[in-house]
Parts: structure tokens; C-alpha cells; sequence
């Protein structure tokens, strides 16, 4: 499924997209609030500014996605890889975060914890 029908059937009402291949997909400033993402490879997507409020990306991969202002509030990203990512700006307010691989600058045991993140 390419970024045009993904957008068309999200527009549908359509929710469930779960293990899709977006492999530096460009969804910026796209809402995309409650979708279902778990298991998708979003490795090097473009995604900033986008909508993830209460999104599920469980095991989803995003390595060196770009997350700039990318909105996570309430989402599920328990176990997503997100190496390599550019949060700076993200709001991962109550995010789910438990066995995420994070930025190293984002783990919860580095000196420089900008978000103050916590993987519980």
C-alpha cells in the first residue's frame, strides 16, 4: 500500500494498518490520530509534525525516522525501535514507552535526558 491509499482509506474511516511497509514514506503534518500502525516499518519517514494522539505503534520501527514536533500524546509505542529518530520538539506526553529501544540521548539512564523519558 503506497502513502496516497493509506491517507484515502484513513480519510474512510479505516483504522487498521497494521505490519505496513512505509519505508521513507512522507506523512508530515498529516493527522493520523488512533491509527493503527503495530508492526509497520516507518524506517526513514518523514513524519514531523504529524498526529499520532493515542496511535497504537506497538513493535513498530522507526529507525532514523524524522519525529520534529511529532505529536505522541497517549500513543503506544511499547516496543518500537526508534534509533536513530529526531524527537526534538515531540510531545510524548503519557506515552507508552515500555521495551522501546530509544535515541541514546533519550534513555532514561543519560546525562542528557532532555524529555526526562521514562520507559514504565
Amino acid at each position: 500500500m503506497n502513502t496516497k491509499e493509506l491517507l484515502s482509506r484513513y480519510a474512510a474511516g479505516q483504522r487498521d494498518f497494521r505490519n505496513l511497509n512505509l519505508i521513507a514514506a512522507n506523512l508530515r503534518n498529516m493527522n493520523l490520530s488512533e491509527i493503527n500502525l503495530s508492526g509497520a516499518n516507518l524506517t526513514k519517514a518523514n513524519l514531523t509534525r504529524t498526529n499520532f494522539t493515542q496511535a497504537n505503534l506497538t513493535g513498530a520501527i522507526l529507525v532514523g525516522a524524522n519525529l520534529i514536533g511529532t505529536n505522541f500524546t497517549q500513543a503506544n509505542l511499547t516496543s518500537a525501535n526508534l534509533t536513530a529518530t529526531n524527537l526534538q520538539d515531540a510531545n510524548l506526553t503519557r506515552t507508552h514507552l515500555r521495551g522501546a529501544t530509544l535515541p541514546e540521548a533519550l534513555k532514561p539512564e543519560a546525562s542528557a535526558n532532555p524529555l526526562g523519558v521514562s520507559q514504565s
